[in-house]
């Protein structure tokens, strides 16, 4: 058997570690989902590789990792220093002058450089490049020894308009590199080359704030993959969807904010697309959020700037994901005015839900499902637990819920559940409707160890036509770590008007970036069928302040991409046409920055290697049935095995099917069916086709 072909996708959250491995030698896979270990997350990474058989004979683990986020929200980063250029130490708190409460002047922003930390230098680069006052290297080493004096573990240099030349930042690193121990200096120059002191600011901060924290994870699972002779490559998914080397991630773990959801939506896209669904809203439901992005022709959305918390800006190309607080742990309680509000404060893997039986006394959205009879309590997903308790959840949900709202256990828990699945459906609103998009021509795909559990919910909350649940959703994301492609961008501010525009200069530099981009590509080790190169730029007419994404219909090839000034103008009206519904007649246009990626595609993965297998039968699958509630009422509901349905079988509600990795509701009114790579589709309109349950 080889090793090169046995691939494995590991999502680490913060109940469950879950993974997906493919050997595309057999075309066979194996899944696992175990629990994972907060604060020691190799013990779950490598209890699940374990799972899966010999770690030694794998060729290589694909990781989608919470780490950065988590490190990033919880405010549990490095402690970093900052030299800047002499009057600009403030920009990373001055930000955008923007307010955490919309409404009202106060509120606090505490930066994750301390202000003691940020040191000035002599020097001065003006905004056209010209080295006004060179560094003196002296003074950047005396800042690097004060820096470490006072207790820095990482570096972060950034200097006013480096990006439109390099040479004082490169030297002021050179002479940091002298004074500093280790490798986790941060320069914004090669970080983020690009216009607007802020974001590139903030950036870099951001990315010297966590490479200590990235790094010493990546260290111990790297350690522990040795120990168990492993000997492949091991590679991060990244923000953006694509997957680069650990030597990368160590490098730019900025980039890895939000690993683990990128993943999901990967694979949710190419599931939906295959199966006919091109236009999806994805729900990534764990156990502390719910993460929600769209899909659109089959193609995830990018944004080139996100804000991981209030103030903590990231501009860097992210796949589009809003979440919220309301995962299968949200705590459920009774506000001081008599509200039920379900989360965004979670109960987490340790002590999680009260029915795990750890310590927690306050209800969650998991203990409601499980008092409702949605969740067998006889057999919890991921293996952690025996059983369930049940009479302990009730008890919590009564105490803290009903009680206070005078509702009995069912009616509390039953409430609980509509106040999460309004908060689910808000999400889907904002990334749809208030961007456009009528919600009836797209289908959900919930995922997540709880996204199943609510997808009749969010069709009718939101008016979606349907959902579509993968295969195995509680994977999903260890599933799109193996699909993933490898990708690489890079920006640069170019700031040309498009009138009388140097062409062939610009030609040149976008071969040259192209190259940069496809060496590191190619240098990641993972095998490709081919590299694709996409340019986009970021454009504006003049006297604009926001700009638009405009992509360029060209490729660099036998050393130019052929772009013109007619290519460039038409691409852009083409995109300020598409945001704005106009174009200002007479206003010259401005290309700010140029954004070049490479990507590497893999090899597709069949996804008909997840259908059912021939043999299945709709009567091999049924569990018999059980009373659940639904609305205000007991239900006696089938049970059936998801994974021994066959191709074709319709089951309309109400209905509970099972599997080890997650759950799946048909609530009353709707019916499911079975599509040929074993996605379940579930739609309000009775099937014609197939056998019922």
């Amino acid at each position: 058997m080889s090793a090169a072909a046995r691939v494995v996708g590991v999502d680490v959250g913060g109940t469950f570690t879950d993974l997906f491995l493919f050997d595309a030698a057999s075309r066979t896979f194996r899944t696992a989902k175990v629990p994972s270990n907060r604060g020691d997350e190799a013990v779950g990474f490598l209890n699940g590789l374990r799972q899966l058989g010999a770690v030694a004979d794998l060729g290589s683990v694909v990781h989608g990792t919470t780490v950065g986020t988590n490190a990033l929200l919880e405010r549990k980063g490095a402690k970093v220093g900052l030299i800047t250029t002499r009057g600009f130490r403030d920009v990373i708190e001055m930000r955008r002058r923007d307010r955490l409460r919309t409404w009202g002047l106060w509120g606090d922003f505490v930066p994750v450089v301390d202000r003691d930390f940020r040191l000035e230098v002599e020097e001065r680069t003006l905004a056209d490049g010209t080295i006004r006052q060179p560094v003196d290297p002296a003074a950047v080493r005396d800042a690097v020894r004060q820096l470490l004096a006072q207790g820095a573990e990482a570096l972060a240099i950034v200097f006013i308009n480096a990006y439109a030349n390099p040479a004082n930042e490169e030297a002021a690193l050179a002479a940091a590199r002298e004074a500093w121990p280790g490798d986790t200096i941060s320069c914004s120059s090669q970080i983020l080359p690009e216009i607007r002191e802020f974001e590139r600011s903030s950036t870099t901060a951001l990315n010297a704030y966590l490479q200590p924290v990235v790094g010493s994870y990546l260290g111990k699972l790297d350690a522990a993959l040795q120990g168990e002779g492993f000997a492949g490559r091991f590679h991060i998914v990244q923000s953006n969807g694509g997957v680069m080397s650990t030597e990368s991630a160590r490098r730019l773990p900025v980039r890895t904010a939000l690993s683990g959801p990128a993943a999901g939506v990967i694979a949710a896209a190419a599931i939906a697309t295959e199966a006919g669904f091109p236009d999806v809203v994805t729900g990534d439901l764990g156990g502390t959020s719910f993460d929600v992005s769209l899909v659109v022709g089959g193609e995830t959305a990018l944004a080139a700037q996100t804000t991981i918390d209030f103030g903590l800006v990231i501009r860097t190309p992210m796949i589009e994901i809003t979440t919220i607080g309301a995962g299968g742990g949200s705590i459920a309680r009774v506000d001081a005015g008599g509200l039920l509000q379900v989360g965004p404060e979670s109960a987490g893997s340790r002590p999680g839900p009260v029915c795990y039986a750890q310590g927690n006394t306050r209800p969650t959205l998991t203990d409601a499902n499980v008092v409702l009879g949605r969740i067998n309590a006889e057999r919890p997903i991921g293996g952690g637990l025996a059983r369930l308790d049940v009479e302990a959840a009730r008890a919590a949900i009564l105490e803290h819920v009903g009680r206070p709202l005078g509702l009995d256990a069912m009616a509390a828990a039953e409430a609980i559940l509509r106040v999460a699945n309004g908060h689910m459906a808000s999400a889907i609103r904002l990334v749809s409707i208030e961007r456009g998009h009528d919600p009836a021509r797209f289908a959900a795909v919930p995922f997540g160890g709880g996204g199943a559990l609510h997808a009749g919910a969010l069709i009718r909350e939101v008016g979606l036509k349907a959902a579509l649940l993968p295969r195995f959703p509680g994977i999903n994301s260890a599933l799109g770590c193996v699909i993933a492609d490898i990708r690489h961008d890079q920006v640069r501010t170019v700031n040309l008007s498009l009138e009388g525009i140097d062409a062939p200069a610009l030609d040149r530099l976008m071969v040259s970036e192209a190259a940069a981009v496809r060496a590191v590509v190619a240098d990641a080790g993972l095998p490709v069928e081919r590299i694709d190169t996409v340019f986009a730029l970021d454009m504006h007419y003049a006297g604009q302040t926001h700009t638009v994404s405009v992509p360029l219909p060209v490729e660099a090839r036998d050393g130019t991409t052929g772009v013109t000034a007619a290519v460039i103008r038409e691409a852009f009206e083409t995109a300020y046409q598409a945001s704005f519904s106009r174009l200002l007649d007479g206003v010259p246009a401005r290309i700010v920055n140029l954004r070049t990626a490479a990507i590497g595609r893999r090899p597709r993965f069949d996804l008909s290697t997840l259908a059912p297998e021939p043999g299945a039968t709709l009567e091999g699958a049924r569990r018999g049935t059980r009373p659940v509630w639904f609305g205000d009422a007991w239900h006696e509901t089938a049970i059936l095995s998801r994974l021994d349905l066959p191709v074709g079988a319709v089951v309309p509600g109400p209905a509970i099917l099972e599997q080890p990795d997650a759950t799946t509701v048909v609530d009353p009114g709707l019916a499911a069916r079975v599509d040929r790579l074993g996605n379940m589709i579930i739609e309000s309109a009775a099937f014609r086709d197939g056998s019922a349950a």
